[in-house]
């Protein structure tokens, strides 16, 4: 109120003028505009105290409502102290106590709810919805923040976007979702973090195939790639070889800690540091760096490789024993046909050997001369 006064002394050229009264209580309406001002509605004491001539189509109500605005236009501030230090912004929408009092520049915010982008001054493209959102952002620009406290620790960070109480409230980075309460990380850019049931997700970046990380309420981890086309991919190579790194991964059980699960329920999977070790390509890295999540996307057609190769192999091992019982099947056939030789042979042996008998055993005479 102190400024209020010190403001409407300093600014002479200016005319009071009293808009409506409400019962007993007087409301004022200080519109001060100067010639050429057109299109404004001011309501309440202080309202749209020093906008110029250049300032036109805004809306004023309440006490100190757009008190300082002099050239800026299209601004509407519904609550006592909203936009209040507003100056040359555009197009700017705050409705609540207290919601976009700092805005100094900053042009196409919309903040809804008590405190709703309470520190803007140049951030621009701002939308805050709930208690407390976005209290503290100051320049950043292109953000949404939906629930009560809702994206409360940024400052300059752009491009977020969040929905849920509590919703992105740790985030100080840019292109960054959060979705059902899931707070996020600091200083962490281009991450989605979902959460679901009782349960937040970790920091899981988004990669150049635009993989989303969930972490389901029964700890699973499930990644979705957005595209598997031919027409998207290149250098494309079968893995050969490269899927034997399977066979020194270490699968193991696991309970979440209960910060992320408080059920704390019974897994089973990978530790990504251990799996980092054997092949990094299997591992989703953070902003920081630090090994986050196995990619199981690549783990599975790993598998499907080795399953194939082993399918092949058992299939040519099938080709080999059927060609082997083929061969075993004709061996057979020709002992057959050779101990049927044998026989006959044999049978013509007792034939010749008793005929000789036969011959040996008659007398023999002399030739007579």
């Amino acid at each position: 109120m102190d400024v209020l006064l010190s403001t409407l002394r300093q600014s002479v050229f200016k005319t009071i003028a009293m808009k409506t009264t409400i019962g007993s209580v007087l409301l004022f309406a200080f519109l001060f505009s100067a010639a050429g001002a057109n299109y404004n509605t001011g309501v309440g004491a202080g309202a749209l105290a020093l906008t110029s001539a250049d300032g036109d189509s805004n809306t004023a109500v309440g006490t100190a409502a757009l008190l300082l605005n002099t050239t800026g236009t299209l601004n509407t501030a519904v609550g006592t102290g909203t936009l209040v230090y507003n100056d040359t912004g555009n197009g700017n929408t705050a409705i609540g106590y207290n919601a976009l009092p700092n805005n100094t520049t900053g042009t196409q915010n919309t903040a809804i709810g008590y405190s709703a982008l309470r520190e803007n001054t140049t951030g621009g493209l701002n939308t805050a919805v709930g208690l407390f959102a976005l209290i503290n952002n100051t320049e950043g620009g292109n953000n949404t923040a939906i629930g009560r406290n809702a994206l409360q620790d940024n400052e300059t960070g752009s491009a977020n976007t969040v929905i849920g109480y509590r919703a992105g409230l740790a985030v100080t980075g840019d292109n960054n979702v959060c979705i059902g309460g899931a707070i996020g990380v600091a200083g962490v850019d281009n991450t989605t973090w979902i959460a679901n049931v009782n349960t937040l997700t970790q920091n899981f970046s988004a990669g150049v195939n635009d993989y989303v990380t969930v972490r389901l309420s029964d700890g699973r981890l499930g990644h979705t790639a957005v595209v598997s086309s031919r027409r998207y991919k290149e250098n494309i190579k079968p893995l050969a070889a490269a899927s034997e790194a399977l066979y020194a991964l270490k699968p193991v059980s696991f309970r979440l800690k209960k910060e992320y699960d408080e059920t704390q329920r019974l897994g089973f999977g990978l530790i990504a540091e251990e799996v980092e070790e054997i092949d990094p390509v299997l591992v989703y890295h953070n902003n920081k760096g630090q090994a986050e999540s196995v990619r199981y996307e690549l783990v599975n057609a790993m598998l499907l490789n080795e399953f194939l190769k082993e399918h092949r192999r058992g299939e040519e091992q099938d080709c080999k024993i059927q060609a082997q019982e083929t061969t075993i099947a004709e061996l057979r056939s020709e002992i057959g046909n050779l101990a049927a030789m044998v026989n006959e042979q044999a049978s013509q042996l007792q034939k010749v050997s008793a005929w000789i008998e036969t011959n040996e055993a008659k007398p023999q005479f002399a030739q007579n001369r």
